[in-house]
């Protein structure tokens, strides 16, 4: 699983003129799912973002999660963040897990961020959204699940 993550003030997600989720601070993020994600890898992104330290603290230092600032996050599923664009001018997608199997992955990650206590919000799965964020900092991480070998952090 791949994660784009935001730090926000403010996050939504719009389909068909509707607005469908929306947060007021905390973190946007974007996830895609691979072929070989499985359960445990949503449940493991989950506890990762749920616990990333990216909010500052009484010292303007990066040491208070989405938990510890009382934030909520707004998950936007998105396929397009395994496209390979490699070689010529339209990108491949064929790293991204087809619909059937990533729909449920993502699923996981919410259901797995509320088993936290985390408030979540949602886009809708395949559908024409909207989104429309304001980073805060800018804060914006890449986050993979598992973690690539030759970049694992032993702590």
């Amino acid at each position: 699983m791949r994660a784009v993550v935001q730090r926000v003030s403010r996050a939504s997600v719009v389909v068909a003129g509707e607005t469908v989720g929306a947060i007021s601070g905390g973190l946007c993020v974007f996830v895609g799912v691979t072929h070989g994600d499985s359960p445990a890898d949503a449940d493991a992104l989950a506890q990762r973002l749920a616990t990333l330290r990216i909010f500052e603290d009484d010292d303007a230092k990066m040491n208070r999660s989405v938990l510890d600032v009382g934030g909520s996050v707004l998950v936007v599923s998105q396929f397009t963040l395994y496209a390979d664009a490699s070689r010529g001018r339209r990108p491949s997608f064929t790293n991204a897990a087809p619909g059937p199997v990533a729909e449920p992955l993502v699923d996981r990650v919410v259901e797995a961020l509320r088993a936290l206590q985390v408030t979540v919000a949602t886009g809708r799965f395949g559908a024409d959204m909207a989104v429309a964020l304001v980073n805060d900092g800018p804060v914006t991480i890449l986050m993979e699940q598992p973690r690539p070998a030759a970049h694992a952090d032993p702590g």
